[in-house]
């Protein structure tokens, strides 16, 4: 089969630190050829995903009319080069307008709450069963089915193959937080519980300079780094991660918004590293309580979770995104979505 995909036009695939869906992406396009399907990618110049054909967009801002203006353009070019059988994309459904009606079935994938005018509007401009929406979530799918159109609960995956199982870790083992330190992914929440139970934390990740976050960085993070085992590190590459996530007790992320995937939760059970989280968007469909880590409603909770990460199995951890969020298991079912679509294009 050939198959085109898309990726948002602001970070290379692969990105070399931040970037989770475009290492979805990456990882999708590797897989996919090495199941013998002849694969195109558009992307941000200077990417370096081993696609069997690469397409540039010109425009480097999604929220841009011009450069939507100019990618749709590039997007329908690479179509005619590239003569794929489906168009599966992660970018923006406005450049897929000329291919609503065309005769090429289309996935489009969303990674955030989808926004029910642009959903309703693609499916009624859509020809009969040439489009299809996939959530990178059941919480994101069940968001988008209001507004019409077939949806389908694909979670993001975890790269297995990149992150290296371990086993056990010491008494001392640190907690991590690994994730864009800003108030939605609780960063406050994971210093007060790693105080509370006098346990290590290492921070890493990106933080703002400016704006709301950045006072949030300056006020509620900054002033607590280099005091009571909190240590910041800054962002991490896949490597890092693997060993930051490998050598901790647990990974202490405890969410303030519905996530609609999180990537980095499949990453830390990849590792056998227990997640304890908040039961937000589709933190439930990632972690299992008492088996996998824990999802808590309090910084109280969060402590009671710490005292427990003795009774999880880091073996149940890694089982569960092998069986689940490996890109084995993921792909099989974009390959199973995929079957259906062309069985359902309408024959001539």
């Amino acid at each position: 089969m050939r198959l085109l995909l898309t990726a948002d036009p602001e970070i290379e695939v692969p990105p070399t630190t931040y970037g989770g869906i475009e290492r979805i992406v990456d990882v999708l396009v590797r897989r996919l050829r090495a199941e013998g399907h002849h694969v195109g990618l558009v992307a941000k110049t200077g990417s370096t995903c081993p696609a069997d054909e690469l397409f540039v967009w010109p425009g480097a801002r999604s929220q841009s009319v011009a450069d939507t203006l100019l990618n749709t353009w590039t997007l329908r070019r690479a179509v005619r080069t590239f003569k794929p059988d489906l168009i599966h994309s992660f970018s923006r459904i406005a450049y897929l307008l000329p291919h609503l009606r065309g005769p090429i079935p289309i996935a489009m994938s969303y990674q955030r709450d989808p926004t029910p005018r642009t959903v309703g509007l693609a499916t009624r401009l859509a020809a009969p069963n040439m489009l299809t929406f996939t959530g990178c979530s059941e919480y994101i799918a069940e968001c988008g089915r209001p507004s019409g159109g077939t949806w389908y609960g694909i979670p993001n995956f975890a790269d297995t193959d990149a992150l290296a199982f371990s086993p056990s870790v010491g008494a001392d083992a640190p907690l991590v937080f690994l994730s864009r330190v800003e108030s939605i992914k609780g960063a406050h929440w994971a210093i007060e519980i790693a105080r509370r139970t006098k346990r290590r934390l290492i921070i890493a990740g990106n933080h703002s300079e400016t704006g709301p976050e950045g006072d949030y960085w300056r006020q509620q993070v900054e002033p607590s780094i280099g005091r009571d085992g909190i240590e910041y590190v800054g962002p991490v590459n896949d490597a890092q991660k693997s060993v930051l996530l490998g050598q901790a007790q647990a990974m202490v992320v405890p969410i303030q918004w519905n996530e609609p995937f999180g990537i980095v939760f499949a990453e830390s059970l990849a590792c056998g590293t227990p997640v304890i989280s908040c039961p937000r968007g589709a933190l439930p469909e990632i972690v299992r309580p008492g088996i996998d880590g824990f999802l808590i409603q309090s910084i109280e909770e969060g402590c009671e979770a710490v005292a427990k990460l003795g009774t999880i199995d880091r073996a149940v951890c890694r089982r569960r995104v092998e069986e689940h969020f490996s890109p084995r298991a993921v792909v099989a079912r974009y390959l199973d979505l995929y079957a259906r679509m062309k069985a359902a294009v309408p024959r001539v």
